[in-house]
């Protein structure tokens, strides 16, 4: 396992440029199998989750080069084969997979997908999705077994129970191939669901009302992709820089930002007392004095993001009073909360997705754990800010979903370097 091992108390200045969206790439790389041309894509991170995904594809005899943020990916001689189990456990977002796959072939087996341990994330929505277009689910041994060669994939009306992004968008995978007209009611508003729909869109699906919650989609026979696909900017990234920034920065420009992806957040932070330029495409962080304590509720989209719930922790420490965070997405995403009391942080939890947080001025380095890729954010802002050496064991984790993280930070100033990972290898 890699360490990224932080030396603190060195402020951040500067300008650092925010890659592609994790969460629209994972969907992406699956959703180019169901192209019957070959697919390009800019501005994708340079991630360990991409890399788990080309071993993916490579499984399926799909060819993929990935090299300074372009990925191609050409599966016009695809074919089923079983999937490498050890890379479909490292991430969640495999099972796109699923849907992809169904769309493709009307059929699918899959090895149960991992990624991180945020306690229980069943994918009853998806298999609800599938099942009403026609599909059978089966499951044994770990395995999910999905079927709709008798009769082919047909269009349905599926109202979520939840709103889940990753069924929402399994849903449009599976469907955007089938016979007819498929209604998903209740559905997720993510930008990276737009990401997604117009990806497709631009290779002849037809994907209407993304962004909303009600989305139509009418099945078409064939994708094709004429152009070169731009992943929208990561809003998780620059909400992680822009409270490193806040805690911890002296005047710090954040470049390629959707600034309306982020105001949820951005209000937040202007309620603690953060001081912003927000521009057309770039936000500007400016020395933070004085915070004041905020009370937070995550929420689906448009409500503050559960993913950016850690990355804004090490900043409420910053904050004079007492601040409070409720997880109504992931009430147990609290595995930082342990490492920043190691760290000197007032910080607990006493009811799940309940998380206080208290003044602590003073933080002090020490050995930590990143349990996993927004946990270990939190734990490298709160190195930065830290008195000392910070080392974060477990930081493939982090590796997972941010990109050049290592560059990034040591170009705003940061001393920071990794060990027990091969980087040029790793990233193209």
């Amino acid at each position: 396992m890699a360490k990224i091992i932080v030396h603190g108390g060195k402020r951040l200045h500067g300008e650092v440029t925010i890659g592609g969206a994790k969460n629209s790439t994972v969907a992406l790389i699956p959703a180019a199998i169901l192209a019957d041309t070959p697919v390009k894509f800019d501005t994708v991170p340079q991630i360990l989750d991409v890399k788990n995904l080309q071993l993916i594809l490579n499984a399926m005899n799909v060819h993929s080069v990935f090299a300074n943020g372009n990925l191609d990916i050409d599966p016009t001689q695809i074919r089923e084969s079983e999937l490498p189990s050890g890379a479909i456990k490292s991430l969640r977002a495999s099972y796109y997979f699923m849907g992809a796959l169904l769309g493709r072939f009307n059929r699918a087996t899959v090895t149960f997908p991992g990624g991180d341990n945020l306690g229980r994330r069943p994918i009853d929505q998806h298999i609800k999705g599938f099942e009403a277009l026609g599909a059978t689910v089966t499951e044994s041994n770990d395995i999910i077994h999905i079927d709709a060669t008798a009769h082919g994939l047909i269009g349905a009306r599926i109202a979520l129970d939840t709103v889940s992004v990753g069924a929402t968008i399994n849903i449009i995978l599976a469907a955007v191939r089938a016979k007819g007209q498929t209604v998903i009611e209740n559905a997720a508003r993510e930008p990276e669901i737009i990401d997604i729909a117009t990806f497709l869109n631009n290779m002849g699906a037809n994907v209407r009302g993304a962004g909303t919650d009600t989305i139509r989609i009418a099945g078409v026979p064939s994708l094709k992709a004429k152009n070169t696909h731009t992943v929208i900017p990561d809003r998780i990234e620059a909400g992680t820089y822009m409270s490193m920034a806040a805690a911890f920065g002296d005047g710090v420009t954040i470049k390629n930002v959707i600034p309306e992806h982020l105001e949820s957040y951005t209000s937040k932070l202007i309620e603690m007392g953060v001081n912003l330029d927000i521009g057309e495409d770039m936000i500007h962080v400016y020395k933070s004095d004085d915070l004041k304590p905020v009370a937070i509720k995550t929420m689906p989209y448009p409500g503050f993001a559960t993913d950016l719930q850690q990355p804004i922790t090490p900043l409420l420490l910053m904050a004079s009073g007492e601040s409070t965070i409720q997880d109504t997405i992931y009430p147990k995403r609290v595995k930082h909360i342990a490492e920043l009391r190691r760290m000197g942080g007032d910080i607990d939890s006493e009811k799940p997705g309940q998380i206080r947080i208290n003044y602590s001025p003073r933080l002090v380095g020490t050995d930590v754990q990143a349990a996993e890729i927004r946990a270990g954010a939190a734990l490298i802002i709160a190195a930065i800010m830290a008195e000392g050496e910070t080392v974060i064991n477990d930081a493939d984790h982090i590796l997972r979903g941010y990109d050049r993280i290592q560059d990034k930070l040591t170009h705003l100033g940061a001393e920071v370097s990794i060990e027990g990972i091969d980087l040029i290898n790793l990233m193209p």
